[in-house]
């Protein structure tokens, strides 16, 4: 294990969060695999929901969610009345930070972090995420949040502006990835955090596109691995210690599951219309789904209302289990945020958010990559349609509308869910397909780790002791 350098400062590390990283394409990535066998690995335990925002808050609090309270990748605010995904401010994470423990051990603690979630006011001393302009007329143009500000023009003029639509939707790519490991290098080599956090999201992609055994999949995580190699150089001629770690293992899927369209055929979840199109009315429905990949928080508005939720859903293909309060607790989910029941879905099923019974009904952001208007998450924002003939027309036609300054809408997704092949959100059931984490430290880490233990194991990789985790395990 590290110890402090001989000026006394903790030993420097880089965490990279290497999206859908499991032992399987692990075989495919050369220089990740020598960081493992030179040296050390474990298979990582993950969390329920196995998501992004629920893996990592657990990964940086020490605990899971039924603590630090994000039950997914988002949920229904009840108190606003409205399905909100992909929040970012950091405030929303309940719990002792991974940086607060460090600070309390080494006053003068430095923290970068670089995509990975939650970043927004959270206190670390660099941050870059990704946020789009939003101009009063209505156009979105990519570009991030930095701080401190000045960074901002910094890397957009070194790198070029933060490539958004390759981060996310049908033109979503090595780009992105390539963005954020260049900005890594460049904070590490002119600002020398302590800690630098690392989110790489390469490996989402075509894994959920064509499923993590496909020959392209196989060759995206080939690509991300030779993306990374100048970082883990850059790292180790630093003398910096390595962290990789993955949140979830992405595994095949065939079977769409619409579970909000059960729901609304057993009369509990209700729409409003405007403009010929329909909307989901939360407020109003006796039951409605948050879907987020295999897991779907039920939102059930009254008690009296359980047991018609229950018979809406027992038996609907694709769902392998309704986690009621009991349930929940035993999985550490039991948070205020989380649905009055939470379905889990069968290996080779997801849950899609689709709540409308005719596709001419449909609300005009379904085919528009939309992920702060949808109320549940939609893998399908990475395809466009291949039943539109004219879907390639269109897209040129809304770029050229975007590049003249005009309003466009980039109306390309499809509204058929069956092109997905991956999906993740269910805890794996082998390592293989499960994730792991690996260690430039020989002997750091072996066997199995637990998802609440690498908030410790970073801090002893740095040398500082974390003296709120051994008062809470003895």
């Amino acid at each position: 294990m590290s110890t402090p350098r001989s000026d006394g400062r903790p030993t420097p590390l880089l965490v990279l969060d290497v999206v859908g990283l499991t032992p399987r394409l692990l075989d495919h990535m050369p220089h990740l695999r020598a960081l493992g066998r030179s040296g050390s690995r474990a298979a990582l335990g993950t969390v329920l929901p196995a998501v992004t925002c629920a893996a990592q808050s657990t990964f940086l609090t020490g605990t899971m969610p039924s603590e630090h309270g994000i039950v997914g990748n988002g949920w229904y605010f009840r108190e606003l009345g409205d399905v909100l995904l992909w929040r970012q401010h950091n405030g929303l994470v309940s719990g002792d930070k991974l940086w607060d423990a460090a600070r309390r051990a080494y006053p003068g603690y430095t923290v970068a972090n670089i995509c990975w979630w939650y970043a927004m006011g959270a206190d670390t001393d660099i941050t870059v995420t990704p946020r789009p302009v939003y101009y009063a007329d209505g156009r979105k143009e990519p570009d991030c949040y930095t701080r401190p500000a000045e960074l901002h023009d910094e890397l957009t003029e070194r790198l070029g502006t933060f490539p958004l639509f390759q981060f996310w939707g049908p033109g979503a790519g090595l780009a992105s990835s390539e963005w954020i490991v260049d900005a890594t290098r460049h904070i590490i080599r002119t600002r020398h955090p302590d800690l630098a956090l690392c989110y790489l999201p390469h490996l989402d992609y075509d894994l959920q596109r064509y499923g993590p055994d496909d020959p392209r999949s196989l060759q995206a995580a080939a690509d991300l691995d030779a993306t990374v190699a100048p970082l883990l150089d850059d790292a180790r001629a630093e003398g910096r210690t390595v962290v990789a770690l993955s949140e979830y293992g992405i595994t095949p899927v065939s079977r769409p599951v619409d579970i909000n369209r059960a729901l609304r055929r057993a009369g509990l979840l209700e729409v409003h219309t405007q403009d010929g199109m329909e909307y989901l009315d939360p407020m109003a429905s006796r039951a409605f789904a948050v879907a987020d990949h295999q897991i779907a928080h039920v939102y059930v508005r009254r008690p009296e209302d359980l047991d018609a939720t229950r018979a809406a859903l027992d038996g609907l293909p694709g769902i392998e289990q309704l986690l009621d309060d009991e349930g929940k607790k035993a999985h550490q989910l039991d948070h205020p945020r989380a649905g009055e029941l939470v379905a889990v879905a069968e290996p080779d099923a997801w849950f899609t958010y689709y709540y409308w019974l005719d596709d001419a009904r449909a609300p005009d952001f379904a085919q528009l990559v939309e992920i702060h208007r949808k109320p549940g998450y939609d893998p399908v924002e990475l395809f466009m349609d291949p039943l539109d003939p004219y879907v390639k027309v269109k897209a040129a036609t809304a770029l050229a509308r975007k590049k003249l300054g005009m309003r466009y809408r980039m109306a390309v997704v499809p509204l058929d869910p069956s092109p997905v092949r991956g999906s993740h959100g269910r805890l794996p059931t082998r390592d293989e397909d499960g994730p792991l984490l690996l260690c430039s430290t020989p002997r750091a880490v072996d066997g199995r780790l637990a998802a609440t233990d690498v908030k410790s194991l970073l801090l002893t990789l740095a040398g500082l002791p974390d003296h709120r985790s051994r008062e809470r395990h003895p």
